[in-house]
């Protein structure tokens, strides 16, 4: 037990430490504030305070727990909303009102809730097992069977195992090794900064399916890879982290608000528990985790809401899970660091950052993966960090050091939001290095043509925007037809493919089967166009066709009906083509005649 001696902020220091280690878990102040050990010299440790330090003085005790920052993990995770440090914020609201008092804690699990617990029919007495193998599991949510794990650093033989209905607290099983007797219950704790454990990290080979179409067909992220999403304000960050949160095809979503405005959370708070899960039809909420640091909250437990957010990822990836986690944002991350370190008085690095701030980065998206569990499962850890560089500019350090570690750059663009275009995900400067490796499952599971349309589409996108600054110069009459049709294709695949609208029922999420068709369509239509352009015909007449109207009304074909859909516009456009092929066979043998 030490004494405070300074209080700078949300950094305190404190003497007489000796024996504390670093990233230790310290009670500061009367009211037993939450902090970390984060520097020791000799017997004076620094410790970073995750709540408000308003009122601390020195002289007051601050006592080290001996134990790292660590979250509770369990049945009853599923549902909550959390603050930085694991604290369920429903919970503390009940014990101090809307407004949270210093100090006030309690218990991230349901202690008193009892769950029935089923043992797995191979785990029996004299089983052997080792850490992270599966005991036996719990029906947590309608959506979500969670499977209890030996904790880690326990191996040995079952000497004991039980089946019904117990608290987290309560003994399942007992592990006996070297004559020595473990006892397991539902309930274990990881240390946050202390990435899990695996036994093999794989490639990726399979899409996140997210609905949205300019990511699942132009900018795909994998599973168990990890996502970039910079831009400025007003971009639609936010929205786009609710759309895949709500739509990706991840078991399980992790879904971290850090030092993101109030009324943002508010939003995600109350619109989470009402929505639907399109996949099972169930509340969404039963397969969702939220972490609300807003930033009005201590500065210091933003870092912690990072950490603890894909921890909680992690457990359920060692149960075989495919996981999301959104994180929003990493920027508000990052400034805490700057904060801490100018407090520290460290050598600043770039823009006031500190120089470990590349490292941090790469750690936290290096935790990502699909890998087997160390109980034989394949689970996978997908990242999707929003990043909000100041005007907009991603020069900036956080930029540039999330980009060097990620795969997938979504590249938000404010004057698409401006003009009404969501996602606003400017596909000049967007990238993906998913493509590559996720070319054979699209074969397999899409179809052989997605690919080349997906090139053929990105080419006439390219070239429409060197068309339109030609365009600026001379206008679009001074275009011969073969360059005219190309910007009215590219406006097509804008305005009716990479448009989609967050609120409207059908257009909201789009399969991959869906949006194969689509893309397909207008790449057919493409094709049809420029031939018939070649052959003589009227631009005019082209755009007025019927099919090209029922082309941009696919967005808001249902999806148990877009086959017959596509096989309805293809017939009619290969109709209309025909017909206007002999309109120009017809108006080039009256000219012969003619002359």
């Amino acid at each position: 037990m030490g004494k405070i001696e300074k209080v700078s902020g949300p950094l305190v220091v404190a003497t007489e430490m000796t024996g504390a280690k670093m990233y230790d878990v310290v009670y500061v102040g009367e009211n037993k504030l939450i902090g970390e050990v984060i520097k020791l010299v000799g017997d004076r440790a620094v410790i970073q305070v995750y709540e408000d330090t308003y009122g601390l003085k020195p002289g007051e005790k601050a006592v080290s727990t001996g134990s790292p920052l660590s979250v509770e993990l369990g049945p009853g995770i599923l549902k909550q909303i959390y603050d930085g440090t694991q604290r369920p914020l429903e919970a503390l609201e009940r014990k101090s009102g809307a407004f949270i008092g210093k100090g006030i804690t309690a218990n991230s699990i349901d202690r008193k809730k009892k769950w029935k617990f089923v043992a797995e029919k191979h785990i029996k007495k004299g089983s052997r097992v080792k850490e992270g193998e599966i005991l036996g599991h719990v029906q947590e949510t309608d959506l979500i069977k969670h499977y209890i794990m030996v904790p880690y650093g326990v191996s040995g033989t079952i000497a004991k195992i039980r089946e019904g209905n117990f608290t987290v607290e309560e003994p399942i099983a007992e592990v006996e090794n070297k004559g020595r007797k473990t006892g397991i219950t539902m309930l274990q704790k990881r240390s946050v900064r202390v990435p899990g454990r695996y036994n093999e990290k794989f490639g990726v080979d399979e899409p996140l399916v997210t609905g949205q179409r300019v990511i699942d067909t132009f900018f795909p992220v994998a599973k168990g890879g990890s996502a970039a999403v910079p831009g400025p304000f007003g971009s639609g960050k936010t929205v786009i982290q609710h759309q895949l949160a709500k739509y990706s095809d991840s078991d399980i979503v992790v879904y971290v608000g850090c030092g993101e405005r109030g009324n943002e959370m508010t939003e995600v708070l109350t619109e989470f528990p009402e929505l639907i899960d399109p996949k099972s039809g169930k509340p969404l909420i039963e397969r969702t985790i939220l972490i609300a640091n807003t930033s009005n909250m201590p500065v210091a437990a933003r870092e912690a809401s990072i950490y603890t957010g894909i921890t909680m990822a992690e457990y359920f990836r060692d149960m075989g899970y495919s996981v999301a986690i959104m994180a929003d944002s990493t920027s508000r991350w990052a400034e805490a660091m700057r904060e801490i370190s100018a407090r520290l008085e460290e050598m600043p690095g770039e823009e006031g950052y500190p120089a470990y701030l590349p490292k941090r980065l790469a750690e936290y998206y290096e935790r990502s993966g699909k890998v087997e569990t160390l109980n034989g499962k394949i689970g996978s850890v997908t990242i999707v960090g929003a990043v909000s560089p100041p005007g907009g500019d991603i020069s900036e350090p956080v930029s540039q050091g999330t980009l060097r570690v990620t795969k997938a750059f979504w590249a938000l663009d404010a004057s698409l939001a401006y003009a009404r275009h969501f996602p606003s995900i400017n596909w000049l400067n967007s990238y993906s290095l998913y493509l590559d490796p996720l070319k054979e499952w699209y074969g397999k599971n899409v179809g052989e043509g997605f690919v080349k349309d997906r090139i053929d589409a990105m080419s006439i996108l390219q070239r429409e925007a060197e068309l339109k600054d030609i365009v600026q110069l001379v206008g679009e009459d001074a275009l011969p037809d073969s360059e005219r049709i190309i910007l009215q294709i590219g406006k097509m695949l804008r305005e009716d493919f990479l448009r989609q609208s967050a609120f409207d029922e059908i257009d909201a999420y789009t399969s991959l089967r869906k949006q194969a068709a689509m893309l397909s369509v207008m790449m057919h239509f493409s094709d049809l166009a420029k031939d018939a352009i070649a052959k003589g015909a009227d631009i005019q007449r082209i755009s007025g066709l019927k099919s090209r109207e029922e082309i941009s009304r696919m967005k808001e074909a249902k999806e148990e009906g877009i086959d017959e859909t596509e096989k309805r516009i293809r017939e009619m456009m290969e109709k209309e083509f025909s017909g206007l092929a002999r309109e120009a066979q017809e108006v080039e043998k009256t000219a012969e005649k003619t002359n």
